[in-house]
């Protein structure tokens, strides 16, 4: 059984708990609460501005905005992020304080006030590494407003966006596995990840 990535890098989900026996997707409603919330949170973070870049630019240049690649923290309080903004946040969450506030509701306007501030990684800190494999798009799950009676995991306050001059559309979809599979070929069932996929 490995975990998977799916349609942006950094939660990570086991593989069990999403797909079936034969491998297709698995029903919304019998997905277990915390991968299914973070699914859920996939289909409205996706295609969005990496946040530091909508830091840097603003509304009036968000054309000029990398679409996020990869998604961390917990979901309604995640930061999406681009490539080269990647490094910035694993410096932040390492080596400033980052770390001491994983899974707090604070830890994402923490990371924007230390990035608007001017916080930086230094030149040529190290990133993580990501198995990726081809672009993959999201499942097409059950609309979310049959299961959710409130719709804060469906509502975000980042602007509407169609990709910046920066944009990676491919590395937007990408779906990564630690055996180097994709999703799908495997018939085996799969098993929820409940730990945070923080770096370490």
């Amino acid at each position: 059984m490995g975990k998977v990535s799916i349609g942006l890098r950094g939660w990570r989900f086991e593989e069990d708990e999403i797909f079936t026996d034969a491998g297709g997707w698995r029903p919304l409603e019998e997905i277990p609460k915390e991968p299914r919330h973070r699914l859920v949170r996939l289909q409205v973070v996706m295609n969005k501005p990496c946040d530091a870049c909508y830091l840097i630019h603003g509304e009036e240049d968000k054309e000029r905005c990398r679409v996020a690649s990869i998604v961390y923290g917990e979901p309604l309080d995640e930061l999406v992020l681009c490539d080269e903004h990647e490094a910035d946040f694993l410096f932040w969450f390492r080596e400033r304080g980052g770390a001491s506030i994983a899974g707090e509701e604070t830890f994402r306007d923490a990371f924007h006030e230390w990035f608007d501030d001017g916080g930086r990684a230094p030149d040529g800190y190290g990133g993580m590494e990501h198995v990726e494999e081809a672009p993959e798009e999201l499942p097409d799950l059950r609309d979310p407003e049959d299961l959710y009676e409130d719709d804060d995991l469906l509502a975000d306050e980042r602007p509407d966006f169609e990709g910046g001059s920066g944009g990676d559309a491919d590395s937007a979809d990408a779906v990564e596995e630690a055996d180097g599979s994709t999703p799908g070929d495997e018939e085996d069932d799969f098993d929820l990840d409940l730990d945070r996929e923080y770096p370490t």
